[in-house]
């Protein structure tokens, strides 16, 4: 998963009985995604923005919106803590309960700024997601910044791919250093795309072995494709996928397989990059789609996007931001977020009222297959 796509308290069952974990033998049923776990209190938040869904089977949950936090890492440019600190803030006061963060991003720092904000407030109130699968090596003498990774920070530490047991548990006992806290929630195999045969051997059975120790509440696997993700769907016991940019307007590939093989076994879907890299948050020449420039074709497409939502009053970032909820597998939308401003932003687009009739054009002009389904008042809509 790029980092620009990043990607939340009770025991977990501890013993093997409660569930099937071995590969393959998870009964293929689906999970509630739906279901509020409970109400996040008086009159701070629209109902859709703060339900809290479960993960898969797991005693895990996201907000409907989660806070993605690559950003508070410096992706791509500085944030100040005081930034980062208010960002978090508002967030909090908007309703959203749920922070995903990883090693990845600023070397730490978005993990040393998620935990001062979050180590304070009651443990039961918020959920945390991390990854593994870089460990941040120190590096002495180090000269320079990151932003060759993509993040302003010095150039401290460098990213060790480490997709062993071993490097899994090292990987989370730095990152609750780094939090500050005495556990996750949910814990993602990060971006395994070329070392997929490792995760799936080494890396996966000790996350297992983690989640029936209740060490963690959740484990999934976070990438941008599609193809891993739905192996392990497939032939693990995973309660969550994290899937960047393969759920969105411009992008259903991630319906081909994943998304049905993920109702029928029960795991969940967090959807990230629903904005595809910039292009439906602002559709222009020159716009980044995926990493790389929009090309003309796929310009063209987002342009004529925007105008079917222009024709029902709806910004098309708020169409963007609220169709992947119309699957009954996506738990939750994780909305990349560095500032108070872009959090009020992303909370009003979420609270947008998005008419049926938007839906049935977006179909009837072919932007939709017939079968994809899309969001209704609250629930999904066939």
């Amino acid at each position: 998963m790029s980092p620009t796509d990043p990607m939340d308290d009770g025991a977990r069952p501890a013993t093997p009985a409660a569930r099937d974990t071995g590969p393959g033998t998870s009964e293929d049923r689906p999970a509630d995604t739906t279901r509020p776990v409970r109400d996040t209190g008086p009159g701070k938040a629209p109902a859709l923005l703060a339900a809290r869904v479960p993960l898969g089977r797991s005693t895990a949950w996201t907000t409907r919106a989660a806070f993605g936090a690559a950003g508070l890492g410096n992706l791509y440019r500085p944030v100040t803590d005081e930034d980062a600190a208010l960002a978090l803030a508002t967030a909090w006061d908007r309703g959203l309960r749920s922070f995903d963060t990883a090693p990845h991003y600023g070397l730490g720092l978005s993990e040393r700024r998620l935990g001062a904000f979050l180590r304070d407030r009651r443990r039961d109130a918020y959920t945390v997601s991390t990854k593994v699968g870089r460990l941040l090596v120190p590096a002495p003498g180090g000269t320079g910044d990151d932003l060759a990774n993509g993040f302003a920070v010095p150039a401290t530490h460098r990213r060790a791919w480490d997709f062993t047991a071993d490097g899994v548990r090292r990987s989370l006992e730095q990152s609750l250093e780094r939090l500050g806290l005495d556990r996750v929630d949910t814990v993602y195999l990060h971006d395994p795309d070329h070392h997929a045969d490792q995760a799936l051997r080494e890396a996966y059975p000790a996350l297992e072995r983690l989640r029936s120790e209740g060490v963690v509440r959740a484990i999934g696997i976070g990438m941008n494709q599609t193809a891993v993700p739905a192996r392990f769907v497939t032939d693990t016991d995973i309660d969550v996928v994290l899937l960047a940019g393969r759920y969105t307007l411009l992008d259903q590939s991630g319906l081909d397989v994943l998304l049905p093989a993920a109702r029928r076994r029960g795991v969940s879907v967090v959807a990230g990059g629903v904005f595809n890299s910039g292009l439906l948050a602002d559709p222009r020449p020159g716009a980044p789609y995926d990493y790389a420039t929009a090309p003309a074709d796929t310009l063209a497409r987002a342009l004529r996007l925007r105008e079917v939502c222009a024709r029902h009053g709806v910004p098309l970032r708020a169409a963007a931001a609220r169709f992947p909820l119309g699957h009954p597998a996506v738990a939750g939308v994780l909305l990349g977020l560095r500032s108070a401003e872009e959090v009020t932003d992303a909370a009003d687009l979420l609270d947008t009222p998005v008419p049926d009739a938007l839906w049935d054009e977006l179909r009837t002009a072919r932007h939709l297959s017939a079968d994809v389904p899309v969001p209704g008042p609250g629930v999904s809509r066939p």
